[in-house]
């Protein structure tokens, strides 16, 4: 693994904290786990990732961000941190025993954002990984203590401010803060002794709660610091003194509580409805949740409350922090829209993942793909309600539309939780089950589990004809087909593709899903030695997919390609393909596919005499399969050539040679393996 890592690019520029970012760097040194504590909006977030963007350097392997919400499931902590660092781990192996064996051998800085909404996974999680991975260290964020031994606590608390009788006004970063915030919406701002003054008093007001100063400060526009600090005066008269935590809890609410009543009525009401996501959220879901004759222009209203600080802009998306959100989610219950707004969030969902399943086999591949792992937590959010609120026929309508991210865009583990829970919530006859069993089916070919594959697949296709429903009955055939062929059975792989095929021009004849049908042919052609009638059908598939720009079949083409033309002896083109085969399949995150492809970049490097190359990629490929499956799929037709290729790889090296290239290979990360094995090979 290279350096690198995911830090969040800074949205705006970081002040103060000298003191704590200075003692994080030296308390990194001595201890390995490191939690920031502190109540909602005094900068904890912000710290972590300061401190770990100065620490960079000190971590080869990448620092890691991973954001936790109300809404993350503890079941899947473990393999959200493991997809992160590129590991896609799947069930019949222990997640959290190859995450850690994973780390065991790293050093990297893990950021474990707000924990209090999973202090006991997260607790659990950290005890196995400082057991196991000695290189590894973690800052943690978090409104409550852990109370784990190896726990170091440095409490942060809000920005001192300036007393009433002071003259250094300038050296407090509470001040600072608030005229770095304020000059961004008010370049004019007065800064005279009476305008300082009025700061300084807006800023005891605030208690020094840094996100409260930032949402006085977004009001600058149109207003002086005096009249500013007047109107937070006549909000705070009613706080009196008492306990410090509870006194700056309502600090931050009376500054968001009074940030609201400055918005306009579209502004408070498109705040409380958009506090129904997770995570960050783009113009069209904020549209498709919240618009209606009430909010007519949503686009305007997100614009004005990013102006006001109540949205972070990042990128083409949204975001609002959590202290934002409960205030906007409790001004969402009390308008009564709470579940008004969680149905809509649901309904939108659902609709847009209908949508990517009905257009997958198109030109937006890419787009979609992007789509998905962005709206990643508005997904889970959406099924875990269904799932939880007892939605049972809504979680699997989404839970069956996802199929998409679950079998092609590298979340198979997550895929396997949540279709596993629906069905298990709704086991007899319904006609929303058939997609999920044949998803379920596809996930375990995956796997390398075709007993599972095939009861599912055969589950799928006695639901299907009780409700006739054609098209599921095609996607049975076709997982029964791939059981039979990973199994070596190809004259029951093909009769079972020929009856697919017969379904699936019975619901569309022009339908781009009838390649699948002829790849699956040509891969038996391939497995039983039969390659000039499979380079045939492949050719013409590609053709196909190319008309109609769709991509990810039409790499599943050029990976089958390189077989058959590697098992001709045409090793060059057999290169050509395979690399062409794992661009496309890298570019839309399918990791299976990108595993296979590499498996067959290292056959052909073989082949061509580079045995360290070859035995580099099988050791980057060996330990992308061992987290997550059999490899090859456990297919004997696919897991011996990557036997024949160390073997040839070895003679080319010698063993010692190989085992060096062969661990380099597999401590790489794996955008590190797709790079390499991307680069041409001299045939």
């Amino acid at each position: 693994m290279t350096s690198r890592g995911n830090l969040p690019a800074e949205m705006s520029s970081f002040v103060g904290r000298a003191y704590e970012l200075e003692e994080i760097g030296k308390l990194l040194a001595r201890t390995r786990l490191l939690t920031l504590h502190g109540s909602g909006g005094v900068g904890k977030t912000r710290l972590a990732l300061k401190a770990a963007q100065n620490a960079r350097k000190d971590y080869p392997d990448g620092v890691w961000v991973v954001e936790l919400s109300p809404e993350t499931n503890g079941d899947l902590l473990a393999g959200r941190i493991a997809g992160l660092l590129g590991l896609h781990l799947q069930s019949g192996h222990s997640v959290l025993e190859a995450l850690t064996e994973f780390l065991a051998e790293r050093r990297l800085l893990l950021v474990l954002d707000t924990c209090e909404h999973l202090v006991g996974p997260c607790s659990d999680l950290i005890v196995s990984i400082l057991t196991d991975a000695p290189d590894v260290r973690i800052i943690a964020t978090s409104r409550q203590e852990l109370g784990l031994p190896l726990e170091v606590v440095m409490v942060v608390n809000p920005f001192p401010v300036p007393p009433p009788e002071t003259a250094d006004l300038a050296s407090y970063d509470a001040m600072s803060l608030f005229l770095d915030r304020a000059k961004a919406v008010a370049p004019g701002l007065r800064t005279d002794e009476r305008a300082m003054m009025a700061v300084a008093r807006l800023c005891r007001r605030l208690d020094g709660v840094p996100l409260a100063i930032e949402l006085a400060a977004s009001h600058m526009r149109g207003l002086s610091a005096i009249q500013l600090a007047d109107q937070l005066d006549d909000r705070f008269k009613l706080l009196a003194d008492g306990d410090g935590l509870l006194i700056r809890h309502y600090t931050l609410r009376t500054a968001a509580g009074w940030s609201h009543e400055l918005c306009t009525p579209a502004e408070r009401l498109l705040w409380a409805r958009l506090s129904v996501f997770a995570g960050a959220f783009d113009v069209e879901s904020a549209c498709g949740v919240c618009q209606d004759e009430r909010l007519p222009d949503v686009p305007a209203v997100l614009s004005s409350l990013a102006t006001k600080s109540v949205l972070a802009r990042v990128g083409d998306h949204y975001r609002m922090l959590d202290t934002i959100r409960d205030y906007g989610r409790d001004w969402l219950n009390e308008l009564g829209e709470g579940n008004l707004m969680i149905r809509r969030h649901r309904d939108h969902y659902l609709s847009t993942a209908r949508r990517m399943d009905a257009e997958w086999y198109g030109p937006r591949q890419l787009e979609w793909a992007y789509w998905a792992h962005k709206e990643l937590p508005n997904l889970r959010t959406a099924l875990n309600r269904c799932l939880t609120a007892g939605n049972h026929r809504a979680a699997l309508e989404l839970s069956g539309a996802l199929w998409v991210l679950w079998c092609h865009l590298g979340l198979i583990r997550e895929g396997r939780y949540y279709l596993d829970r629906a069905l298990a919530a709704s086991p007899g006859p319904n006609p929303a089950r058939s997609k999920p069993l044949w998803a379920v089916a596809h996930l375990a070919l995956i796997q390398g589990d075709m007993v599972l594959a095939r009861s599912r697949a055969e589950e799928c296709l006695e639901n299907a004809r009780r409700y006739g429903d054609t098209d599921a009955e095609a996607n049975a055939y076709l997982r029964l087909a791939g059981s039979c062929l990973f199994t070596a059975d190809l004259g029951g792989a093909r009769a079972y593709a020929l009856e697919g095929a017969v379904k699936f021009r019975e619901t569309d004849p022009e339908s781009v899903k009838g390649p699948s049908i002829p790849l699956l042919l040509a891969m038996a052609a391939t497995f039983g030695g039969d390659f000039d009638e499979a380079v045939e059908i492949l050719r013409e598939v590609r053709l196909r997919c190319e008309a109609c720009g769709e991509l990810s079949q039409r790499s599943l083409c050029d990976y089958v390609l390189s077989l058959a033309l590697f098992n001709r002896g045409e090793v060059a083109g057999a290169a050509e393909a395979a690399r062409a085969s794992l661009e496309v399949k890298w570019q839309l995150r399918d990791v299976v596919g990108s595993v296979l492809a590499i498996d067959q970049i290292a056959r052909v490097a073989a082949a061509a005499g580079d045995g360290e190359r070859a035995a580099w990629l099988l050791g980057a490929a060996q330990r992308i399969w061992i987290t997550f499956g059999l490899p090859g799929l456990g297919a004997d037709a696919m897991t011996r050539p990557r036997e024949s290729a160390a073997t040839r790889a070895m003679d080319l090296i010698g063993p010692a040679a190989y085992a060096v290239a062969f661990e380099e290979g597999a401590t790489s990360h794996i955008e590190a393996t797709v790079a390499y094995a991307l680069k041409p090979l001299e045939i």
